[in-house]
């Protein structure tokens, strides 16, 4: 019984020593924080995809001659655009299943006309403007 008891102690003594104490909460603070380390990584990947997709970036394929001129959106997923394919410009309506050719311009849209006209139509774009030189003349 007695030899149990020194036992016990001794591995108490081992247990709670000061040594034994400072290398468990080392390791696990070292595990949680490359677990977090880990987790912010994935979590700013995926946020940067995200991203990414938001800002909708041309691809990197060449494109030369061809261009989106003009885009309206007319529900969640379908638009009606104005596309430039060297000097002709065609008004096509795009779904997520398809894209359809509705005419071709006879007259194509000048960037002047452009500019104006999302101008006009654009009541931020207006809002902004006025702010603007309100703040321009004082």
């Amino acid at each position: 019984m007695a030899h149990n008891v020194k036992g016990y102690l001794l591995y108490s003594s081992v247990l709670f020593s000061s040594s034994a104490w400072a290398a468990a909460p080392g390791s696990q603070l070292d595990w949680a924080t490359t677990f977090g380390s880990l987790l912010f990584v994935v979590a700013f990947i995926l946020f940067l995809a995200w991203l990414l997709k938001r800002m909708r970036f041309p691809s990197l394929v060449n494109q030369q001659g061809l261009s989106v001129v003009r885009q309206i959106p007319v529900g969640t997923k379908e638009r009606i655009m104005i596309v430039q394919a060297g000097e002709e410009q065609f008004l096509v309506g795009v779904t997520s299943q398809s894209i359809q050719l509705i005419s071709k311009l006879d007259k194509p849209l000048s960037q002047e006309e452009l500019n104006k006209s999302s101008l006009s139509q654009s009541p931020f774009a207006n809002q902004l403007t006025q702010l603007l030189k309100k703040n321009d003349k004082n």
